[in-house]
């Protein structure tokens, strides 16, 4: 099965209410898709997010990436050649790893459907279900409240709390929604770099002396502040989860080295796809780090993808993928199925989407 041609698509969904963390506010998905094309009819699909505030990528930047430096790179290889393609596309042009990304996925939805099985399958298939968190976007206290309590109603166990701008604020927030949704429902804090070290230190420890138990905080400091964000590992109870932090591998190992984190949050549109995904998840389960695999603002296209890779990894413990229940409406159909908490695999060949 040799690649014929790649083409990129515009991918657009609304949003049922606007996105806010302490680096952005968004109302409506804008991304980009790929179809890569074969010569036995075949066609792979794949998401890119342009996130310029943590990949740096545009949505120019991803289409001139993907059409002038990936595509010449790999068109006319088979798909089966799996690794010589990631190695191509990994070395054709610097970073840029949400263009990859999408090329990534698209190639290993056809690289399973070649040998028709479900993509988490060929990638391991250890699990058939996964229970993802919903986000609590960053508002006044009692929105966020509201927006929490509206979550356990539907169903959602665990929630993901954005913080980082006010750090007085950030305290009552967490509080306040503890103190509303009663002690069984987990809570996850998310700051998006939104503190410095000290900062960090001070409300976390606020938030243990009040006892509101939060499973994790999740990129607390800066993203190059790897001696901030090992301070505060230091310094806190809670469990410290890098995010903006870890792209690759190396990072990953870094990180770990330094004990600088308690566990590692994957995004295939930081690792640039599967592929260097599976290495970072190795390499945080040969040192006992557990890792979560989450998303940026992405549609059903890509979160399918990441959630296939995270069906068929022991070591992905947490589950982000929150991305199409925050859409109004899906732009494909097909694929695992987003019922709230809940993201159940289909055994259709490959990602699951018929194109």
């Amino acid at each position: 099965m040799k690649i014929t041609d790649i083409q990129c698509f515009d991918v657009e969904a609304p949003l049922i209410t606007p996105f806010k963390t302490a680096l952005r506010t968004v109302d409506k998905i804008k991304n980009i898709g790929v179809y890569i094309y074969t010569d036995e009819g075949q066609v792979g699909i794949g998401e890119a997010a342009p996130t310029a505030v943590i990949t740096g990528e545009t949505r120019e930047s991803i289409i001139g990436a993907i059409q002038l430096y990936i595509k010449p790179a790999i068109i006319g290889m088979e798909i089966e050649e799996i690794a010589l393609i990631m190695e191509r596309i990994d070395q054709c042009l610097h970073k840029n790893t949400s263009a990859k990304a999408a090329v990534d996925m698209a190639i290993y939805d056809l690289f399973a459907k070649r040998y028709n099985a479900p993509l988490y399958k060929v990638l391991g298939g250890y699990r058939k279900e996964l229970v993802t968190d919903i986000t609590i976007s960053v508002n006044d206290v009692q929105t966020m409240v509201d927006d929490s309590l509206k979550a356990v109603n539907r169903g959602y166990e665990t929630l993901k709390v954005k913080v980082g701008k006010d750090q007085e604020k950030d305290v009552e927030r967490v509080i306040a929604i503890r103190k509303a949704v009663g002690p069984k429902v987990k809570i996850r804090v998310d700051a998006n770099q939104g503190w410095s070290p000290k900062e960090a230190v001070r409300i976390i420890r606020k938030l243990e002396d009040a006892d509101v138990n939060i499973e994790l905080v999740e990129q607390p400091v800066h993203y190059a502040d790897l001696e901030g964000l090992q301070y505060v590992t230091a310094h806190t109870e809670t469990n410290i989860l890098a995010d903006e932090s870890v792209f690759s591998p190396k990072d990953a190992l870094k990180l770990i080295e330094m004990r600088a984190c308690d566990c590692i949050n994957i995004k295939l549109m930081k690792t640039g796809g599967i592929y260097q995904a599976q290495k970072i998840v190795h390499i945080a389960e040969a040192y006992g780090i557990e890792c979560m695999i989450g998303c940026m603002l992405e549609t059903k296209i890509s979160v399918s993808a990441a959630a296939h890779f995270a069906a068929s990894q022991k070591n992905t413990t947490m589950v982000d993928l929150d991305g199409p229940s925050l859409c109004l409406k899906d732009p494909v159909t097909g694929g695992p199925t987003f019922e709230n908490q809940w993201i159940r695999m289909s055994d259709a060949p490959g990602i699951g989407f018929s194109i």
